[in-house]
């Protein structure tokens, strides 16, 4: 059954729970501890939750599929927080992209130099 709450109210009212909890206790806070952990320990949840994430999909079950995806969720907020990138941030790009093609919006971006490439 779909929640009342509107989606992004949820999410923004998530992200403001999440920056009040990042300096908290790291021993009572699971926020605080991804925090006092550093940047590769969330970002190696976010990963690892895209994995689960997959693994649900590939799996055909919906509800796992449901819970994998929320932790996901919360795990690039967390990481997005630590990395002084909102929300408004995310949807911004996202607005920006609205109307081009997946194809046409990849096109445009910076090609990556591969260190072989730079003589490296």
């Amino acid at each position: 059954m779909p929640s009342a709450t509107d989606p992004t109210t949820f999410l923004a009212r998530l992200e403001a729970t999440i920056a009040a909890r990042s300096a908290g206790d790291p021993a009572s806070s699971y926020v605080a501890s991804l925090h006092a952990k550093g940047h590769g320990k969330m970002a190696q949840k976010v990963g690892e939750e895209a994995t689960e994430v997959v693994i649900a999909a590939l799996t055909g079950s919906r509800e796992a599929l449901v819970g994998e995806a929320a932790d996901l969720v919360f795990h690039l907020l967390v990481l997005l927080g630590a990395s002084d990138v909102s929300l408004d941030d995310v949807v911004a790009e996202l607005e920006r992209r609205e109307g081009l093609s997946g194809t046409a919006e990849k096109a445009s971006r910076p090609k990556d130099v591969r260190p072989q490439e730079r003589g490296a």
